[in-house]
């Protein structure tokens, strides 16, 4: 029997620690810098039937995937700008499954891949740059209706690479078995 909530979780859910430290700000820095290398050399040898097989029964494609993982992490660059540019902005949340839906995730791959390393070599500059103030910045979400810290949101999204490349990398044990 397969286990959906290991496919879609196969690194657990995003848990918030406690207390977010310098040391885990600087880790989650040095991953997000890195994530394009480990994604890029994750598929790089992958065939087409394979970046169009969905990573769980009902899921996105290893392409719509890594589609996803540009257009969020785009939305994330954006947003952490606007925090600290702007006193605790309200963000503009947006439908994950409609953009899923639009004719750009059927270009190729590497369209996203190279918006992906773009995105994250900027994102890694401002982390490497930022005060621990700046950590403690804010934006405002509507949908949950809470002020989110870039510290959780930084520490959110290197969970959101290892999320998704963990979907792409278990495809792939899958396959061996």
């Amino acid at each position: 029997m397969i286990d959906i909530e290991l496919l879609k979780y196969p690194i657990g859910k995003f848990l918030k620690p406690e207390h977010i430290s310098e040391q885990n700000l600087k880790e989650a820095s040095a991953y997000l810098r890195l994530f394009p290398q480990y994604l890029e050399e994750t598929v790089k040898e992958f065939a087409e039937e394979q970046l169009n097989t969905p990573y769980r029964p009902g899921g996105w494609t290893v392409g719509e995937v890594i589609h996803h993982l540009s257009d969020s992490h785009m939305n994330a660059l954006t947003r952490f700008k606007l925090a600290l540019t702007e006193d605790n902005p309200t963000i503009k949340p947006y439908d994950e499954a409609a953009w899923a839906q639009m004719p750009d995730y059927a270009l190729p791959i590497d369209i996203s891949l190279t918006l992906i390393a773009g995105i994250h070599l900027k994102w890694a500059v401002i982390l490497e740059s930022m005060t621990p103030s700046d950590f403690q910045k804010t934006y405002f979400h509507p949908e949950s209706q809470i002020s989110v810290p870039l510290s959780e949101v930084t520490l959110m999204y290197q969970w959101h690479s290892q999320h998704h490349l963990a979907h792409i990398q278990h495809l792939i044990i899958r396959e061996k078995w």
